[in-house]
């Protein structure tokens, strides 16, 4: 089996398991912090991965390291991941459950390109325009591109809103070069 197929397998298990306990999004930010733990540990990336070390101690490690920062049932769901050896794939499942959860809350993510630095009160009147325009909870990501001059461009998945002060100055140079010498108004 792939392992994104597997990591998607573990993200549902984990996401069923979340709704079970009313703790869906604790569950994603813990494993997330799980996930981002083993990336940035060479040390903790090498003793989970190591055939070497027993699978008892890796879970030990794990029942140590979150004792009382996660739930029991989160730290039985990764005793059982490291059960299986499937603990090398903590960083794809994070990113399958943030998906799952995206679709289980009912949210999207966005691109959103400006020309100059949004302050959060912006964000916020972004965000919500973006919500009403597709009917879901919008997470906008901000990045600052100053070639757009003024306005800004919104990716959601597949479709691009493109509000640019950029694209408007080109739209309008277009119809202005292929206007009709003498078509008069």
């Amino acid at each position: 089996m792939r392992a994104g197929t597997v990591a998607r397998n573990y993200a549902e298990a984990l996401l069923m398991l979340g709704q079970r306990h009313e703790a869906v999004v604790e569950y994603g930010a813990l494993l997330e912090a799980v996930a981002g733990a083993v990336t940035t540990e060479p040390r903790l990336e090498a003793i989970l991965a190591s055939p070497r070390v027993p699978k008892e101690r890796k879970k030990k490690l794990l029942r140590d390291a979150l004792a009382g920062r996660a739930p029991a049932p989160f730290v039985r769901y990764l005793e059982s991941i490291v059960q299986r050896g499937r603990q090398g794939l903590f960083h794809e499942m994070a990113k399958a459950y943030e998906a799952l959860l995206d679709a289980h809350l009912g949210r999207v993510h966005a691109a959103v390109l400006t020309a100059h630095t949004v302050d959060p009160d912006l964000a916020r009147e972004i965000a919500a325009s973006l919500a009403k325009l597709v009917g879901k909870e919008v997470l906008p990501h901000f990045r600052t591109d100053p070639r757009l001059l003024g306005g800004l461009v919104v990716r959601i998945g597949d479709r691009v809103l493109d509000c640019s002060v950029r694209r408007r100055l080109s739209q309008l140079r277009y119809s202005m070069l292929h206007t009709r010498a003498g078509g008069g108004a």
